[in-house]
């Protein structure tokens, strides 16, 4: 399925050849993300990303970058995570070396001029307020600080605002001589291309990118008590909830048959909380669940957007389905969540950014690739009693966090109900 070749710098490219497709994916995928942040530090990954795009000597503005790849109809974006960053570019075939050349023109000559950042600071706040003005996003944030904490993963990867007006231009350079190394990153290309092509070509454009240091590490997350239920009153139509419990590492041998759990519960309109929640109950117009896996910790997570007159009885029926796995998943309903997790896996990888995606983004995070073939293998052996014993060791009481934001009180009897500390 790929192929891959590590430099002499310890950049490693990686290749997926798709000859069906006459697109082409490149991505840069970068070993740093929120969690490598102290708190002084929060949102510095993210502003650097925005930082790339703003211009470099052979480019001097955003528009010269962006106008390069959309003039030919390619598409250019990037995405800051709690674990990676990564820059991506599709365009058509005869087009992959204008995407490399102003790939990594960003990644090695980008100007940080501080007019680019005053203005660029601004933007991050506009974002930052867009977020807070959305309470379907603001539950979710909510529920990662009660999932994580007092620690980095539980923070607004994009900071706060008063931790972006405090990032200064040496702080960006800083950040970026720590973690944007080539042994920290990862060149993934998908489409019609030859593996050898791309070293070449790759290793012309970035092989004398070098750096003596090493990457930095991160925090590990660690169980602490704390509180697991926040309200947050907003006079909204709705009130939206989140409804989580610790979850599974990327390296955790179950987090497979934990994905399909997710299937089950609450992925597509087929699953048990669209049936009972939306269907049945009418409770909800958009409800649904899923897993989150990081490095050394994960989460389940259900979301909901219900009457608030209907709250109480939103959760107590989400509840329900959530202990109605432990009592475990009958043969048929396993046989269709395995049909409908392959199909989609086969599906992703119609696509050359989904290919890049998978093969990159499994390299940058654990240090190798498990094979969609390997993987369907795996889901194909996960049995009823796995899922079931899965179930009970997850689905406990204790273990729950809730969040909730709209025109509630913080002494709804939610916290009792849900006897949570």
């Amino acid at each position: 399925m790929y192929q891959k070749t590590t430099l002499e710098n310890g950049l490693r490219i990686i290749t997926a050849n798709m000859p069906h497709t006459q697109a082409v994916c490149l991505n840069f995928f970068i070993g740093a993300g929120s969690r490598y942040e102290n708190e002084a530090e929060a949102g510095t990954a993210h502003f650097i990303e925005h930082l790339l795009y703003k211009g470099t000597p052979k480019r001097p503005t955003a528009s010269d970058i962006c106008g390069a790849i959309e003039g030919v109809g390619g598409i250019l974006n990037a995405g800051t995570d709690r674990e990676l960053t990564v820059y991506w570019c599709k365009v058509a075939q005869p087009h992959l070396p204008l995407a490399l050349d102003v790939m990594a023109d960003m990644l090695l000559n980008a100007r940080f001029d501080l007019q680019d950042i005053e203005r660029e600071r601004l933007v991050i706040f506009e974002e930052i307020n867009m977020s807070k003005d959305s309470p379907a996003h603001q539950v979710d944030m909510l529920i990662d600080g009660l999932l994580w904490p007092d620690h980095p993963l539980g923070r607004d990867i994009a900071g706060s605002k008063q931790s972006v007006a405090a990032i200064t231009r040496d702080k960006m350079l800083d950040y970026l001589a720590r973690h944007y190394l080539p042994a920290n990153t990862v060149v993934a290309v998908a489409g019609n291309i030859q593996h050898q092509e791309m070293v070449d070509a790759i290793t012309q454009a970035l092989g004398g990118w070098t750096s003596q240091r090493s990457g930095a590490g991160y925090a590990p997350y660690k169980e602490k008590t704390a509180p697991r239920f926040r309200v947050e009153k907003r006079d909204t139509e709705q009130a939206h909830l989140c409804l989580a419990l610790p979850g599974l590492s990327l390296f955790h041998p179950k987090r497979f048959a934990l994905e399909l759990l997710n299937v089950i519960l609450g992925e597509g309109m087929s699953s048990r909380l669209f049936t009972e929640i939306r269907d049945k109950l009418g409770l909800a117009y958009s409800i649904y669940s899923y897993v989150t896996h990081l490095l050394d910790s994960g989460a389940v997570t259900i979301y909901a957007g219900v009457e608030p007159k209907n709250l109480t009885t939103a959760v107590r029926a989400i509840l329900e389905q959530l202990y109605l796995l432990r009592e475990g998943v009958p043969d048929d309903e396993l046989a269709k969540a395995k049909e409908a997790a392959k199909g989609r896996l086969l599906l992703r990888m119609e696509d050359s950014r989904s290919v890049a995606g998978w093969v990159g983004g499994q390299e940058i995070l654990t240090g190798r690739i498990i094979s969609v073939d390997q993987v369907i293998a795996i889901i194909d052996a996960i049995t009823t009693d796995e899922l079931k014993q899965l179930a009970d060791e997850l689905v406990i009481t204790s273990q729950l966090r809730l969040a909730v934001v709209g025109p509630v009180s913080s002494d709804e009897p939610l916290k009792e109900f849900l006897k949570l500390a």
